[in-house]
């Protein structure tokens, strides 16, 4: 059993804070959160007598280092006051973004912008990464800290392995992993964009990097795209494989799955949840590992038939689907009269399926998603208009996409729900900052409630990593007569 340290030990007191609340007549109500050895160890509401005097109604003092509850803190705590006004959310989560592809848009000239040229593009770009790691080393610093900067405490920083690239980005991720330890948990994947295959069945000279990549100390996922295999069978080679490699070591699973609007093409996710029940059944499938499936596109065109037969399909498996509405809205349907709403419908996927995913970034100003920041709340104004989606409800699905469901598909932690009385607890739960629980966080200080966080996202943020405060955002404006 976890120890759970005495309040008198408190390293970070959050003060008069707005939290997720689920019910309307809740939203006036502020907590005190307490953090300790990186863990929340008090979560209380305050009193009507506190609220009264913090907002100016009340004239008796009361002693602010020690309160009727016994949560106590001294000159060593970090003690920061929301004043009544910022909201704490859970740390953003970056689920899927590719670390060593990032700010290359200045590098690529832009014709079509379509999928086939953003390939070539980046191709060409990664050409030069081998003979300057610095240059990786720089842009990927600069995308990790301005995650961090917006409230991100953890990602699934994709690498790239090939017999372009080598070993490079693998190296340069992993010093950078070593590097921002203090600030963001940075889970490296390593991932291969090129085909792992030829049409004969036989391996290209990619497989091998791979193959050593994946038993490198550090790498934690491995993924792959088999849409870019030069057939169907190549395609499922592509996926068995990656399962023995992931279950030889133990590592996620991360494939970018059925990136087309095709209705003829039969999605690959069936091949893929099929080989994962396999091995599951095998016993070769541990219970700490987490498949993840981006894009999947493909699967917006499915009917209520084929999302019941998902649902009856996945029911009890690690499996999260992670939508990359700024990447694949920006490259799907381009050849579609009228093109779809091309991303995963997040909040119709746990409406009407009970389906928990994700949102994440996927990349930040390249040839694949040339538009866009790597904060992933912005993702949630998109998603609002994208999505037609503003209900209380829906709002705090599109908070839950980019925040617990994040960090649950890159496997950090779970939040599944069981039935009954106590999975509607939890569910109530899951947005809280609840005792026992990592005290990773972001204070939105001009924000009060679930349904501005998301369609109107504050500037001014505190992210909190650990129960330490890691980096505090600060606009700074000034009117000029």
């Amino acid at each position: 059993m976890s120890h759970i340290p005495s309040p008198r030990t408190l390293d970070l007191l959050i003060r008069n804070v707005h939290l997720c609340q689920e019910h309307s007549s809740e939203l006036g109500r502020l907590y005190d959160v307490g953090c300790a050895d990186g863990m929340v160890v008090k979560a209380r509401l305050v009193t009507q007598k506190q609220r009264d005097i913090l907002l100016g109604f009340g004239t008796e003092h009361f002693d602010p280092d020690l309160d009727e509850d016994g949560m106590q803190w001294n000159s060593t705590t970090t003690v920061i006051d929301a004043g009544g006004r910022g909201m704490l959310i859970p740390g953003l989560c970056h689920a899927h973004i590719h670390l060593d592809k990032c700010f290359l848009l200045d590098r690529c000239t832009l014709e079509t912008g379509d999928f086939a040229e953003a390939l070539a593009v980046t191709t060409a770009a990664k050409a030069m990464f081998g003979t300057n790691q610095d240059d990786l080393m720089e842009r990927g610093r600069r995308l990790i800290l301005e995650s961090v900067a917006s409230g991100v405490t953890a990602m699934r920083a994709h690498v790239e392995i090939d017999s372009t690239v080598g070993m490079t980005c693998l190296e340069v991720g992993l010093r950078l992993k070593d590097e921002m330890k203090d600030k963001c948990e940075v889970q490296i994947a390593a991932f291969a964009q090129d085909p792992l295959f030829q049409m004969s069945g036989k391996p290209t000279a990619n497989l091998a990097y791979l193959v050593d990549a994946s038993q490198t100390d550090g790498v934690e996922a491995i993924g792959s795209a088999p849409y870019v295999e030069p057939n169907r069978n190549a395609a499922k080679q592509n996926i068995e494989y990656l399962f023995d490699l992931a279950c030889r070591r133990g590592l996620h699973l991360d494939f970018h799955l059925d990136y087309n609007l095709d209705r003829r093409t039969e999605p690959l996710i069936w091949d893929v949840l099929s080989e994962l029940k396999s091995r599951i059944k095998q016993g070769q499938w541990k219970p700490t590992q987490q498949l993840c499936i981006g894009h999947a596109t493909r699967l917006t065109l499915w009917g209520p038939e084929e999302w019941h037969r998902y649902v009856q399909t996945v029911m009890d498996l690690p499996v999260t689907l992670v939508g990359l509405p700024q990447s694949d809205m920006y490259m799907m349907g381009r050849d579609m009269s009228s093109p779809p709403r091309s991303t995963l419908n997040v909040c119709q996927l746990e409406r009407e399926h009970m389906i928990k995913a994700a949102m994440a970034v996927n990349n930040v100003s390249n040839a694949f998603t040339p538009q866009g920041s790597a904060d992933p709340l912005g993702l949630c104004p998109l998603a609002v208009a994208l999505l037609q989606a503003a209900t209380d409800r829906d709002c705090r699905r599109l908070l839950e996409a980019v925040t617990i469901n994040a960090r649950e598909a890159i496997g950090l932690q779970s939040h599944r729900a069981t039935n009954g009385a106590q999975g509607e607890v939890y569910r109530r739960l899951r947005l809280f900052p609840v005792v026992g629980r990592r005290a990773d966080f972001v204070l939105l200080h001009d924000n009060r409630e679930i349904q501005s966080a998301v369609c109107t996202p504050c500037y001014d943020r505190t992210t909190i990593m650990g129960g330490k405060v890691v980096c505090r955002r600060q606009s700074n404006v000034t009117f000029l007569s």
